[in-house]
C-alpha cells in the first residue's frame, strides 16, 4: 500500500487515488505543453510516494547552500522572519510531482502547501524566464484543478 504522507504532508486525495490505481500517468508531452507553455523541458511524473520523497530531498541542501538558494530560489520559511511567496519556494511546504527527463536540466513541478493543505497548488521551477535564477511559478492553484486540466 502506498504511503499517504510526503515530508510530512498529508498528499491531496485525489493524487493518493490516482497513484493507487496506477492512473498517476504523464499525459504526455504535447498536453503538458497546452496547460505549461512556458515550460520548455520534458518532465517525468514520479509514480510512487518513495520517489515523491527522494527528489523532494535534494531541496534541502539547495535551501541550506548560501550559492545555491538563491539560484533555485528555495528557502526554509521557518527560518525567515516573514512568509516565504512566489517566486521563492518554502520547502518546508512543498514536495515535487514531476522532474526532469534529461540529467541536468534541474526542472520540476512541485506541490505547494502554503495555499491548502488539502488540496495545495502546483507550481513549476521556471529557468526561461530568468536562466540566471530560478522563479517558481503557479501552474495551477491546486492540485484537483491541475489533475482536471490534465484529464486524470
Amino acid at each position: 500500500m502506498e504511503q499517504t504522507e510526503v515530508r510530512g504532508h498529508a498528499l491531496p486525495a485525489r493524487l493518493i487515488t490516482l497513484l493507487r490505481e496506477g492512473r498517476w500517468q504523464h499525459p504526455g508531452d504535447a498536453e503538458l505543453a497546452r496547460l505549461i507553455p512556458w515550460f520548455e523541458d520534458p518532465l517525468d511524473f514520479l509514480k510512487s510516494t518513495k520517489e515523491m520523497e527522494r527528489e523532494s530531498r535534494p531541496m534541502d541542501l539547495f535551501a541550506d547552500d548560501p550559492v545555491s538558494y538563491e539560484l533555485f530560489r528555495q528557502v526554509r520559511g521557518s527560518t525567515r522572519p516573514a512568509p516565504v511567496e512566489l517566486p521563492w519556494l518554502d520547502i518546508e511546504q512543498a514536495l515535487l510531482i514531476a522532474v526532469n527527463r534529461r540529467a541536468g536540466d534541474d526542472v520540476a513541478l512541485a506541490l505547494d502547501y502554503r495555499t491548502d493543505p488539502a488540496d495545495p497548488r502546483v507550481v513549476g521551477s521556471d529557468f526561461w524566464t530568468n536562466p540566471r535564477q530560478c522563479a517558481w511559478r503557479e501552474v495551477a492553484p491546486a492540485f484537483s484543478s491541475f489533475a482536471d486540466a490534465l484529464g486524470l
